[in-house]
């Protein structure tokens, strides 16, 4: 007992107590740092625009920004919303998402067509589902087979 006395009052529990405080200090920051990463309203706010000078998707956090179409990477106010296709080609569902700027949102008045699968994508697009009849295409939409 008198050498555990002597090691805490000596230069090594010094060090060990100034180990401790800065474990601690960077677990507490670690923890606000990951509660606040995994807010829900903080994830709300994450969204994914479209530059509609280069048609590249870039993330937007939504508490920075006041007007749409907002600045985008490529420096102008061309940013806007993006509507997200999750089907390929073939009609099945697919895990990563292409991000689609609407027609609408530029002023055109055709419909859009996912870049990728070139199946139509309209505002608040629907996840695809397996099982589930994807959209048209673009060549069925045109020849009225929907």
């Amino acid at each position: 007992m008198d050498g555990l006395r002597k090691f805490i009052n000596g230069p090594g529990g010094n060090i060990l107590a100034i180990v401790l405080v800065v474990l601690g200090v960077g677990g507490g920051a670690w923890y606000l740092y990951s509660a606040n990463a995994n807010n829900p309203a903080n994830i709300a706010n994450q969204r994914i625009f479209i530059d509609s000078t280069t048609g590249k998707p870039f993330n937007v956090d939504l508490t920075d920004i006041t007007d749409i179409p907002t600045k985008a990477p490529s420096g102008g106010n061309t940013g806007y919303p993006a509507e997200l296709c999750y089907w390929t080609a073939d009609g099945k569902p697919k895990a990563e998402p292409t991000a689609v700027l609407l027609n609408e949102s530029i002023g055109k008045t055709d419909p859009t067509f996912c870049p990728d699968c070139k199946r139509l994508v309209v505002g608040h697009n629907p996840m695809a589902v397996e099982g589930a009849k994807p959209p048209p295409t673009q060549a069925e939409y045109q020849s009225g087979r929907r």
